[in-house]
């Protein structure tokens, strides 16, 4: 049968995986920088015999075409950009380009799609229909490798019916797979606020315009955006994690330097709320004597999973892992680059569990102490691998 095929085969290339996962940890490049990271996976498509497209300048593309008759198409993803974070870990393949890591995971994606490559190849003869190998760069930077590499055609020349990514996930034991149907991540933006006023003696506030008590202001009154013009039943958040305002215990300062990120899962409304978020932010710091610069850098949109694709990749999920091992996920308010795939196609991404408490493998993403257990890279190979097959009706 395909299912105790392909988990024989993820077990045998289980070593070949989590090298290349090591090695790519072990030198991990920034966004948009992933420059021997693509030389890594070009060189490895060239030993399966491959071939591929460059997009997005780093960005490879690669088909697996079945020897059975079938038009179908499926797309496979995995990312490739490191975070500019110090890695604190003290193992074999920690990073050896300081000040940079894969704190996110994408060393473990990457390693995975690749391996899932190898025995689909393996298993051309037993499957119809196309796999399109998506590797795609600056993930964790806007504009996203996503929106580029969809500008550059990627789901074009062939256009897949389903587009599917896996991401690891540290709150989830290594041996489970989480799904949700629907809308699952927020989008993200970022927000840069100037509050301007006239600055001066603190002793003598009558003759200035306080740019710290207008941000005060503004601040508690942005909050109205979330709890007062937000459909309850739309997740919003509204946080501002940077405010400078540099003077002293006696000097008001001329302005204040805010930055923030609004997040959310209804793009009208997204939409509404930037110009709420810019005129209220605005009217306050004019009707104190002030002025305000309001500005949003517009990030991911949200990601939603659809729903049939969803529920027939947990359906097989449940036929590789068992039902134990596949769990239901809550709205994750975190955004990935994956969500502009999910805004134009039939789309799916779904978390792969990497926890090991015994072995202290419980960090978060983004910290200096994140790993993962590699265990978990037999799982995700052979999981993509049978996810792809089976939503080609194989």
């Amino acid at each position: 049968m395909m299912k105790e095929k392909i988990q024989e085969l993820a077990k045998t290339i289980f070593d070949d995986v989590v090298a290349n996962r090591r090695h790519l940890h072990s030198h991990p490049e920034l966004s948009f920088h992933e420059v021997e990271t693509s030389a890594f996976i070009a060189k490895k498509l060239d030993e399966l015999g491959l071939t591929y497209e460059r997009m997005a300048d780093n960005g490879l593309v690669a088909l697996i075409k079945g020897e059975k008759p079938s038009n179908q198409v499926v797309a496979l993803r995995a990312d490739m950009d490191a975070l500019p974070i110090l890695e604190a870990n003290d193992v074999p393949y920690k990073s050896q380009n300081t000040g940079v890591m894969h704190a996110c995971g994408h060393d473990a994606h990457t390693s995975s799609l690749l391996g899932t490559a190898k025995i689909l190849t393996s298993l051309r003869s037993e499957f119809g229909g196309t796999v399109k190998l998506i590797f795609q760069p600056a993930e964790e930077k806007l504009p996203g490798g996503a929106s580029l590499m969809i500008k550059e055609g990627v789901l074009q020349n062939p256009t897949p019916q389903a587009v599917i990514g896996q991401h690891v996930m540290p709150f989830i034991d290594a041996g489970k797979v989480g799904f949700r149907a629907g809308k699952y991540m927020a989008s993200a933006d970022e927000i840069y606020v100037t509050v301007k006023g006239k600055g001066g003696h603190a002793a003598q506030p009558q003759q200035n315009i306080d740019p710290v008590l207008i941000t005060a202001h503004i601040l508690t009154a942005l909050q109205q955006v979330v709890s007062r013009f937000a459909d309850p039943k739309t997740p919003s958040v509204l946080s501002f994690g940077k405010v400078i305002a540099n003077g002293a215990t006696n000097v008001i300062p001329n302005e204040v330097y805010l930055e923030g990120t609004f997040r959310t899962m209804d793009e009208a409304w997204r939409a509404e709320a930037h110009i709420k978020m810019k005129k209220l932010a605005e009217g306050i710091a004019e009707s104190m004597g002030g002025s305000c610069d309001f500005n949003i850098m517009k990030g991911y949109p949200f990601l939603v999973n659809e729903e049939k694709l969803t529920a027939s990749a947990r359906g097989f999920a449940v036929e590789y892992l068992g039902e134990e091992n596949v769990l239901d996920l809550d709205i994750w308010m975190a955004a990935e680059d994956f969500a502009y795939y999910s805004q134009v196609a039939d789309s799916c991404f779904y978390r792969l569990g990497t926890r090991n408490e015994s072995r202290g493998i419980t960090s978060s993403v983004h910290t200096p102490t994140f790993d993962v257990e590699e265990s978990a890279l037999q799982l995700s190979t052979g999981l993509m691998a049978y996810l792809a097959v089976k939503q080609l009706g194989n």
